[in-house]
């Protein structure tokens, strides 16, 4: 029986950074750890996963990531200046070569005036961070199972571009 929770893009993200000998840590909010669960299912992700941060309140995404106090102040924890903070600071406190940072709404209700589905995923790698956006529909579980695969599939993306 195969583990549902391990698809392709998992495997091939793992595959990817293996060959590269580069590593990946996770800063998460909404997903509360599940992108960090998702990867270490990939038989061989320990040479590759270097842990995660569940940044579930803005007290741990100061104290666990560094998110400074200033810059959830000025402009929240749903924000695309936190997601970069979130992966920048993953990757430092990890000693990773990637670091992604998930922060958003997965609901049921609106959050900090941004809608249910608003989903910040911030990538920081060597001389880079990126910041994407997402609007994604459904339930609690599927933002959350969507967020994760948007992270597998865009990093994959960006450690193929670099």
């Amino acid at each position: 029986m195969s583990d549902p929770l391990v698809d392709d893009g998992a495997r091939a993200l793992v595959a990817l950074l293996t060959a590269r000998g580069d590593t990946v840590a996770t800063a998460e909010s909404l997903t509360a750890g599940l992108l960090a669960a998702t990867l270490a299912g990939v038989p061989g992700a320990s040479a590759v996963l270097s842990g995660g941060l569940v940044t579930y309140t803005v007290d741990t995404k100061i104290a666990l990531a560094g998110v400074s106090r200033e810059l959830l102040d000025d402009v929240g924890p749903v924000a695309a200046p936190t997601a970069a903070a979130l992966a920048e600071g993953a990757r430092e406190r990890c000693a990773a070569t990637w670091g992604v940072g998930l922060t958003g709404v997965a609901g049921p209700e609106p959050h900090g005036g941004h809608p249910v589905g608003t989903v910040f995923l911030g990538l920081a790698g060597p001389g880079t961070t990126e910041v994407v956006e997402l609007r994604l529909d459904g339930s609690r579980w599927d933002i959350r199972l969507a967020a994760v695969h948007e992270a597998i599939g865009r990093l994959h993306d960006l450690v193929k571009r670099t």
